[in-house]
């Protein structure tokens, strides 16, 4: 039987790895040994600096993708100024992310006078809800749990909820891993889609556009 890790693992596991970190650094000059962002999220951890992450070298397994998300963010808010938006819009993401992205949101409604954000946290039904990455949600479970939520103008969901190999660029036929398109999702709430790319700028421009 398997159980699931609970806080106090996550510590342990953390602190192991922060021992390791320390000996490849005092003989190899890197890190080298990581732990993804999950593991900082269950024990209620602050993520590591940018430069503790040797440059992103694990990117693609989670480690310091939340980080790198925020830094972007934090660089992009920097340079943009407080200006009046009347718009509504929504945002969809998995348990994980979510306690950033909604923070994220406020950052953006503090900043600009007039645009309402609705954050909302997906829970995986499909695949069992301790599954918390955005990465694996399925159409059927955006649907199911956003049907009849205020949903705005638009609602913003990242791309990595997408297969990657879909048809082309037509974001109307891009699939979810339960075969559901965007198209199928737009049609049954009523809503245009619009998809975030992993960076902290994209976050912001699609939040903050015009059209």
């Amino acid at each position: 039987p398997l159980s699931p890790f609970s806080k106090k693992d996550a510590k342990e596991v953390i602190a192991l790895v922060e021992k390791y970190q320390k000996e490849m650094m005092k003989k190899w000059g890197i890190h080298f040994v990581h732990c993804s962002d999950e593991w900082y999220i269950l024990a209620e951890k602050e993520l590591p600096l940018e430069e503790q992450y040797d440059g992103y070298l694990q990117l693609e397994n989670g480690v310091g993708m939340l980080r790198l998300f925020l830094t972007e963010f934090e660089e992009a808010l920097s340079l943009v100024k407080e200006q009046k938006i009347e718009k509504e819009v929504s945002l969809a993401t998995g348990r994980l992310a979510y306690p950033f992205i909604k923070k994220m949101a406020e950052r953006l409604m503090d900043k600009f006078q007039g645009l309402k954000i609705h954050s909302y946290e997906i829970k995986n039904e499909f695949f069992g809800e301790n599954i918390t990455v955005s990465g694996l949600i399925t159409g059927q479970d955006l649907e199911r749990q956003l049907l009849g939520k205020p949903l705005g103008q638009r609602l913003l969901i990242p791309e990595n909820m997408l297969r990657c190999e879909e048809y082309g660029e037509v974001e109307e036929k891009k699939v979810f891993l339960d075969d559901k398109t965007v198209g199928e999702l737009e049609k049954a709430l009523q809503v245009k889609i619009d998809i975030v790319k992993s960076s902290g700028q994209d976050f912001i421009d699609k939040i903050t556009k015009k059209a």
